[in-house]
Formats: C-alpha cells, structure tokens, sequence
C-alpha cells in the first residue's frame, strides 16, 4: 500500500516537529554544559566584591541576600529545592537591589546533609566548595562563573 505524496509530506513534517520538540525539552532542563564561561577577573567588581562577602559567610547588604533560587527559568543545571541561592551584586547608580546576581548551587557534604543549616554559613558546608553562576539581566542568562 503507497500513501499518497501529501501524507507523506505530512508524516515527514510531524517527526521534523517532534524532534524540534524534543531537543527543547533538553534545553529547558538547564545543562550546565551549555551555558557560556565568565572569568573571575571578567566579573565587575562589584560582583567579585559579593564573591568575597559569599565566601566570608556575610554580611549581606541586602535582607534578602542567601534566600533560596528556585530556578523556575530553568537555565541552570536541574537540582532539589534549596540547592541554589541568590546573592545581590551592587548596580552603581541604582537606589534598588538592580538585575545582578550570583548564584550559588551547593551540594551538602554527607556529614551536613541530615542537618540543613538556614545561616549564612551554609557555602562552608558545601562538598566542593560550591558552584557560581553570574547574571546582569535578572535570570534570563547565566554564565558559570571560572576562577
């Protein structure tokens, strides 16, 4: 039996369809293989200066500095809640917290995994030492932060 040439056609552009589909699913998930590099000294220094407040546990100009990253956009690698918090880095000029953040994934030593600890400390007990990602526009990109 021969299907006429429309139907083929239309078989055709349905799997163009699904695997177009398919590949944004991928994406969605976040990967951090695809996301684009940032050196340290690239950083502003403004962003290297909360770097240095994230590493000496605070503190915080701003209260809402160490709340939980729900990466609700999806760009960063998938993880469990709590795994990502936000830091404000300082925009010149601006009376408001602004669009730039650090990012911090961590994943809990063994020892502190039974315990979750809410203070400022918590980076300390990070296997690894933790992962940073850097955005200037509000969570629309990140870059993975290389030291």
């Amino acid at each position: 039996m021969r299907f006429p040439r429309v139907m083929r056609q239309a078989w055709r552009w349905t799997a163009l369809l699904a695997l177009a589909a398919a590949s944004a699913a991928v994406l969605a998930r976040g990967d951090a293989r695809g996301l684009s590099e940032v050196r340290l000294h690239e950083l502003p220094p403004e962003a290297r200066q909360t770097l240095q407040l994230i590493r000496a546990g605070g503190p915080y100009p701003h209260a809402r500095d160490g709340i939980t990253f729900n990466n609700y956009e999806r760009l960063l690698p998938s993880a469990r809640r709590g795994h990502y918090r936000e830091y404000t880095v300082a925009t010149p000029g601006l009376s408001h917290r602004g669009a730039r953040r650090i990012v911090v994934g961590c994943e809990r030593a063994r020892a502190q995994s039974r315990s979750p600890s809410p203070s400022p400390l918590w980076l300390a007990h990070c296997a690894g030492g933790g992962e940073f990602y850097y955005t200037a526009d509000h969570y629309r990109s990140f870059r993975r932060i290389v030291e």
